[in-house]
Order: C-alpha cells, then sequence, then structure tokens
C-alpha cells in the first residue's frame, strides 16, 4: 500500500511539474505555447491544449524552415521527466538520421502546454510533409518518464482525425529504448513520405 501511494504522488507531482525555461534554453529550442497559460489550465481545458497561441503562429512563421519534408515537434503533455530525461537519447539520433536519409527536416522546436492535436496546426503552418511530436505520456504507476511518438502525413486542422496518426509508446530505458525508437521513427516518416500517408492509410 505504501508503495502505491508513493508511485501515485509521484506520478501526480509530475503532472504539476513544469519543463524549466533555463532547460529548454539549454538544448538550443525556440520556444512556443499553446493558448494555455498554466498547468491547471492545462488539465482542465484539453481544447486550448490543440490551438497554438497567436505569438506561436508568428514566431514558427519568423523562425522556422518552411516546407519540411519532416519537421520534429517536443512537448511536455503529461509527464515534464519523459522530455527532460529521454531528450538527449531521442532527439540528436532522430535528427541526425532524418537529415543523413536526404530528407530536408524542419527546425526543432518546444511546445508548452500541447495535446497531440497541436501538430496538425504546426504542419498546415509550417507546410510540412509528415509532422513528428515528442510528448510525454501520462504518468503509471511507478512510470514517470515515458514518451509517446505521434506521426501524422500532411496533418489539416479540419480533416485530419486520430486514426491518421501513427503512434510510437512507451519509449523509456526500462521500454524501447529512446535510441532504438529514434531509429524507428525515421523508418517510419521515410514510409510516410513513400505512401504518402499515414495511420489506418498505411500498408504494411
Amino acid at each position: 500500500l505504501l508503495r502505491f501511494l508513493a508511485d501515485h504522488s509521484r506520478s501526480k507531482d509530475t503532472v504539476l511539474k513544469e519543463v524549466p525555461e533555463e532547460w529548454v534554453k539549454a538544448q538550443g529550442l525556440l520556444e512556443v505555447r499553446s493558448e494555455i497559460s498554466d498547468k491547471n489550465l492545462y488539465l482542465t481545458r484539453p481544447d486550448m491544449g490543440r490551438r497554438l497561441c497567436a505569438e506561436a503562429v508568428e514566431a514558427l512563421k519568423a523562425q522556422c524552415v518552411a516546407n519540411p519534408d519532416v519537421q520534429v515537434v517536443i512537448s511536455d503533455g503529461l509527464s515534464t521527466d519523459a522530455i527532460t530525461v529521454n531528450y538527449e537519447e531521442i532527439l540528436p539520433p532522430l535528427m541526425a538520421g532524418l537529415k543523413q536519409a536526404g530528407l530536408k527536416v524542419g527546425t526543432p522546436f518546444f511546445v508548452r502546454y500541447g495535446r497531440v492535436k497541436i501538430e496538425d496546426q504546426i504542419g498546415e503552418i509550417l507546410g510540412a510533409k509528415v509532422v513528428i511530436l515528442l510528448v510525454g505520456e501520462r504518468p503509471g504507476l511507478g512510470q514517470s518518464e515515458s514518451l509517446s511518438c505521434y506521426a501524422v502525413y500532411s496533418p489539416r486542422m479540419a480533416t485530419t482525425v486520430e486514426a491518421d496518426r501513427t503512434c510510437i509508446s512507451n519509449i523509456h530505458q526500462g521500454g524501447t529504448p529512446p535510441v532504438e525508437a529514434a531509429a524507428v521513427i525515421v523508418d517510419l516518416a521515410k514510409r510516410m513520405l513513400e505512401q504518402k500517408a499515414s495511420g489506418i492509410n498505411m500498408t504494411r
């Protein structure tokens, strides 16, 4: 029982924690945010986490590569630890793998208070063929460092649905190791571009 209570408390703490602004700057990432302004609102208004704030839209237009083959986005989601713990193990090999595949790769950036569907708006704004969102999963008992990847081909805010996304979950040292996941994501992005599809629309 004590272990259960401790795990539950740890999970709750992880959900409420914030990714430090200093950490984002140290990674050299542009930071933007959704329409959400704080963590409490993030937990109660998921709809607002699916859209960028006006300042974010302008920042992406001004500072990011336009029309990339692949756009990589990082967001805190429901686990700050998932981002900060796994970042060094997944982002550098992911970016390197995409570039080695000869793909035009967008400017990676961090979205604070983002929900999965926010990648649709990002794809539209930047004209990305594929958007890859790395986002913290809801912490489970005893596990607060699990990351998910949501990849989508040619997303549109009005028409893209959840079945159009391909998800790779349970990315952490005790699940799918981040370095291994990076290689899987590179292969997935290449197949999406070849098939011009994602989610249930892809052939194996």
